[in-house]
């Protein structure tokens, strides 16, 4: 079951699972470094199963407390990813732009979303990373914007190397995943907020809502 989690603890008002998803070498967890702790590593390490990284951040006046999952891209990790997909409440997945086959396999991440999330339309946004090879590019940005369109997701382009676009694509989830939230939820600061959504109390949940589906509209895989 899906979950939006207010604090009781005091030190931040919601926490927000987000889950970063494609291929290995695309540069998920670059992206992430990025945009947690705004550096660049060209380094290339790859994610063994499942890490993640936390930002707190502020939207609305309220104080968000952001788990940012990075999945490994590998085949044999798979099965391991889909098990987090029902907790997240927004999706990032990216491909390279220099690297074809990691924009065709954008299909099956798609369909695995589809497959395992929670709703049959899960909030999610395609990026096309690694702008700074732009010369090196085998995907045209028409390409992505037209996989995005067929699919009901933003796209946008992106560089964890120069930091380009990379906190605009957080942000873009974000009002998605905030909108949809307000929509689910009763307005901020009504008290029966707290009996409606997961309340953390020691680590332990004493309620849980899962937030309905979509928009209605089906995502297109051909």
């Amino acid at each position: 079951m899906n979950e939006f989690r207010s604090s009781a603890a005091g030190d931040y008002d919601y926490l927000i699972k987000l889950l970063v998803l494609g291929d290995s070498g695309v540069g998920k967890t670059s992206f992430l470094v990025r945009y947690v702790d705004d550096r660049f590593c060209d380094r290339f390490l790859s994610t063994v199963g499942i890490d993640f990284k936390e930002k707190r951040i502020t939207k609305n006046r309220k104080r968000l407390r952001l788990q940012l999952w990075d999945t490994a891209g590998q085949e044999r990790f798979r099965s391991l990813a889909t098990a987090f997909f029902r907790n997240a409440m927004g999706f990032i997945l990216v491909y390279d732009i220099t690297n074809r086959q990691s924009f065709v396999n954008i299909r099956d991440w798609l369909e695995q979303l589809r497959t395992h999330s929670y709703s049959y339309e899960p909030l999610a946004i395609l990026v096309g990373n690694k702008t700074d090879l732009h010369l090196e590019r085998s995907i045209e940005k028409s390409d992505g914007e037209r996989l995005a369109t067929k699919c009901g997701m933003n796209y946008i382009e992106t560089s964890a190397k120069s930091g380009e676009n990379v906190r605009e694509a957080v942000d873009i989830l974000l009002d998605l995943v905030w909108d949809k939230m307000m929509k689910t939820i009763p307005a901020v600061g009504d008290p029966l907020l707290h009996s409606l959504v997961a309340v953390e109390d020691d680590g332990r949940t004493s309620r849980q809502t899962e937030l309905e589906s979509g928009n209605g509209k089906r995502c297109c895989y051909s």
